[in-house]
């Protein structure tokens, strides 16, 4: 059994829609998964053997859909509880999720935005310390896309810098999610990224989304990446170093091929850095 891969290089988000497409190319060069647990946990049969095979030989990562970090309800212990025995069972040893609230007596079902105050800063951080407690592991929290502030005495980044010194945890950085607020919010995304504390990152997202207007950008993981955020991947290579760094695509899906050759392009960046990088070496 996998005993916990670490994450390195270019992974892919592993849907079930993708399962067959992938388990007819054993040979496609991702380097890592990443699942949402929620998704597979008490998922048995033809589903749950193939989900072994594929965490048995590879490194995986889970990315949680409903905790609600951020959220008024009480923190669902027991879904805690039930993620670390799937990440035991599976050898999964990185955790992750979103910065935002989702549950209040009942699940939402979407991603809502947490206001940046330092009263959040406490609330979110007690929980995700609480959260690390339960899993008995560090976990990364994700900068999620908005499209409304509750309220701000902080600006994002400072808010994001807080959350993670406060909670003592990792930043699972979502680079289209900073474009889309970029464009969204009116700020420099690649200023926004030069705010980011460094050694934080755990791991990184690039995705598709839907441009409704000029200025509003809907993050959807239903399209293909496009240029600027393959740009702004590349500067924040160039910011913290060529991190783990993985596609999402929820639905909408292409031929496999079309996911190989994103995932193509994330290692090609990543060499791109690390030839960048010997020549300084070398040079300096």
């Amino acid at each position: 059994m996998n005993v916990g891969h670490a994450l390195a290089g270019a992974g892919l988000g592993l849907r079930r829609a993708l399962i067959g497409p992938l388990q007819s190319r054993a040979d496609a060069p991702i380097d890592f998964f990443e699942l949402a647990p929620e998704n597979w946990i008490g998922v048995g049969g033809r589903l749950g053997r193939s989900l072994r095979a594929f965490t048995e030989r590879h490194a995986v990562a889970c990315h949680g859909l409903s905790l609600s970090l951020g959220g008024p309800a009480p923190l669902d212990e027991t879904l805690l509880v039930r993620i670390r025995r799937f990440m035991d069972a599976h050898g999964i040893r990185a955790y992750s999720e979103h910065l935002s609230w989702c549950n209040d007596g009942g699940h939402l079902y979407d991603l809502l935005p947490l206001p940046f105050t330092d009263e959040a800063v406490r609330h979110v951080a007690t929980r995700i310390r609480r959260a690390q407690d339960i899993l008995g592991q560090r976990i990364a929290v994700e900068n999620s896309s908005y499209y409304a502030v509750p309220e701000a005495n902080l600006d994002e980044a400072t808010f994001i810098r807080a959350v993670l010194a406060e909670a003592d945890c990792d930043l699972l950085l979502d680079v289209n999610n900073v474009y889309v607020n970029s464009v969204n919010h009116g700020y420099d995304a690649g200023a926004f990224i030069d705010a980011l504390p460094a050694g934080r990152i755990a791991w990184v997202h690039v995705a598709g989304h839907y441009r409704e207007a000029p200025d509003l950008i809907v993050d959807t993981h239903g399209a293909a990446v496009i240029d600027p955020v393959w740009t702004l991947l590349a500067h924040a290579y160039a910011r913290f170093g060529a991190l783990p760094t993985l596609v999402e695509r929820d639905f909408n899906f292409p031929p496999l091929d079309d996911l190989l050759a994103e995932v193509a392009c994330i290692r090609a960046l990543q060499e791109r850095h690390a030839t960048a990088e010997d020549g300084r070496r070398r040079h300096g």
